[in-house]
């Protein structure tokens, strides 16, 4: 099974564009005065394990739900009628007590995603607590999951990408505090605005020892609030913590080392923190991190999104447009 991401990349290429433009039926349609009033009916809905994509719509409104896509509904797709005006929002902490229960990092989402081969597009997910702490927007465990034209919004935690799978963020908008892309996961950041609210750090990569690739930030833009002026790149969660950035615009406010060990000098030995041709104020290297690397330019070929998502060192020909040495 070299991977059903031909099958999730021939989606991600030509399926959005088709549905995007309301030319095909949908199989299920999440509105307010609808059939379905709640995305989560609508998932719940969708039959288990299916082979073909199952199509979820979404009109513009604010679902105010706690929403997961089960481990059983692989290959659903979430679209949204309109970004900035199609937004789910729940406010879940750590440690936030609900009933009995008291919310951790985990448990603390907005939106959680379990199943394999899912597509997000133009939604609005976010965690409406403010800065209290932990409080994750979008958690994801499975593989082979894209979001794209997507904006995440919180503080502390936004982003829980986890697990060992793969996951692509395209043309997205993400905004946070502290840590707040963390995990363990594969995944590329291609054309986002990263956006910092605080003096922290954007990254906290717990990247398997023995994983080539862990949080690969590409063409992206490092935007912040006014005020803010002592950001870092990252810092590693675990050693061996991978997160590289290419040809990203970088402003005033990244701290001159880009990098911080997490108070572990153990950790400088294990991780892998790497940028390639960033430009804009806060990407001078003259005073980066000595424990930080610098790319060169025959490195570049190893973050081409077919080397990033293959497994095994097996290539995927679907990606020839994005690695034109494979067509």
């Amino acid at each position: 099974m070299v991977f059903r991401l031909l099958v999730f990349l021939f989606l991600f290429s030509g399926f959005y564009k088709t549905f995007a433009s309301g030319d095909s039926k949908y199989d299920f349609v999440v509105s307010a005065k609808g059939k379905y009033k709640t995305i989560q009916a609508a998932i719940n809905a969708a039959p288990d394990n299916k082979s073909v994509p199952i199509v979820i719509f979404i009109k513009s409104g604010t679902y105010s739900e706690k929403v997961i896509i089960p481990s059983s509904k692989i290959n659903i797709v979430l679209i949204g009628e309109d970004l900035k005006n199609t937004i789910i929002t729940h406010g879940d902490y750590n440690p936030k007590v609900v009933g009995r229960d008291t919310m951790n990092t985990w448990t603390s989402y907005t939106l959680a995603v379990d199943a394999e081969g899912v597509i997000i597009q133009n939604l609005t997910i976010e965690n409406s607590s403010g800065p209290v702490g932990q409080a994750v927007a979008v958690r994801v465990v499975s593989d082979r999951v894209i979001f794209k034209n997507c904006r995440l919004l919180g503080n502390q935690d936004t982003l829980f990408a986890h697990g060992i799978g793969r996951m692509l963020f395209e043309k997205c908008f993400i905004e946070g505090t502290t840590d707040f892309i963390f995990g363990s996961a594969v995944a590329l950041f291609d054309n986002c605005v990263i956006h910092c609210k605080a003096n922290s750090f954007i990254t906290a990569a717990s990247t398997p020892n023995g994983n080539p690739y862990g949080f690969v930030f590409k063409n992206c833009t490092i935007t912040a609030d006014s005020g803010i002026n002592k950001v870092y790149l990252g810092r590693p969660w675990r050693a061996y913590a991978k997160t590289v950035f290419l040809n990203c615009s970088m402003g005033v406010f990244i701290r001159p080392e880009g990098w911080h060990n997490w108070n572990s000098t153990e950790k400088e030995k294990t991780v892998f923190y790497a940028e390639y041709k960033n430009y804009g104020p806060g990407a001078s290297i003259d005073k980066r991190a000595l424990w930080s690397k610098q790319l060169m330019d025959n490195d570049t070929v190893d973050y081409m999104p077919c080397k990033i998502f293959s497994r095994n060192s097996v290539p995927i020909p679907v990606l020839g447009a994005w690695c034109p040495s494979l067509d």
